[in-house]
């Protein structure tokens, strides 16, 4: 292990990978070896990356339009990547939403089954697809990405922290299903000032400054240590992991 974190040669997924703490984790790969595929509802902003990765590293890049939270169109990603890479050693479920809604009572059913289909039913979906081929195969890494809300919740967030709270139970089941070959861990970050935090206002950007031990948001690149850390060889006796990067906001330790 002298070079414990490259990736050379190896392919890695990254959903919701075309902007934010995604496109920082598919730049890292890239700039560590890896081919990538950039998948996310917008299949122009993916080729975009798919491009700038190409140009900066050389590596071989993918830009894939996939809607997540529907069960067929992950099943055509997989399909896809597994057909033009013949394998995959690196699955990120990083895609994700959390809208807004003015009561819980006025919570929709449509809004409440969109944000369980992107947060936990698509990579439930990925991973059981991805991860059967990964064990059938030389094996992978699994990384999943949680948040917060799913250990401290909070009124403003139900669906989005009951579902991410299901997907850190996800890393769990799936770290010993896909076990030996597969390993299955999480990143359960806190509040990165990516571009959703644009629309936060100042009060919330307050907020966040008082609540959070390190007294800040994080910056998008901040979360490339634990991605790297995940997807490589460092972690070689880590599965089933939940890794908070969070500035030290959440008092539970998983």
């Amino acid at each position: 292990m002298s070079q414990p974190f490259d990736l050379t040669d190896r392919i890695a997924l990254v959903t919701g990978g075309s902007r934010g703490l995604g496109r920082e984790m598919v730049l890292a790969f890239a700039r560590a070896g890896a081919d990538v595929v950039i998948a996310s509802r917008k299949q122009d902003a993916c080729q975009a990356l798919a491009e700038e990765v190409r140009a900066e590293t050389g590596r071989r890049a993918l830009g894939v339009g996939c809607h997540v939270g529907r069960w067929a169109e992950c099943d055509r990603l997989a399909d896809r990547v597994l057909e033009q890479f013949g394998r995959v050693d690196v699955l990120v479920n990083n895609a994700g939403m959390s809208p807004l809604y003015p009561s819980l009572a006025e919570v929709s059913e449509e809004l409440y089954d969109k944000v369980l289909a992107v947060n936990l039913k698509g990579p439930f979906r990925l991973s059981a697809r991805i991860g059967t081929a990964m064990a059938a195969g030389a094996g992978g890494s699994i990384i999943q990405v949680s948040s917060v809300a799913a250990v401290q919740p909070t009124p403003s967030e139900v669906p989005y922290g009951a579902a991410k709270a299901g997907l850190n139970n996800l890393t769990l089941s799936l770290a010993r299903a896909f076990a030996p070959r597969v390993r299955v861990n999480c990143i359960m970050p806190g509040p990165f000032l990516t571009d959703i935090s644009k629309a936060w206002p100042p009060e919330v950007h307050a907020a966040v400054g008082h609540a959070v031990p390190l007294g800040r948001g994080g910056e998008a690149r901040e979360i490339v240590g634990a991605a790297l850390y995940l997807a490589s060889d460092a972690s070689s006796y880590t599965t089933g992991a939940v890794l908070k990067v969070d500035g030290g906001l959440a008092w539970p330790a998983a």
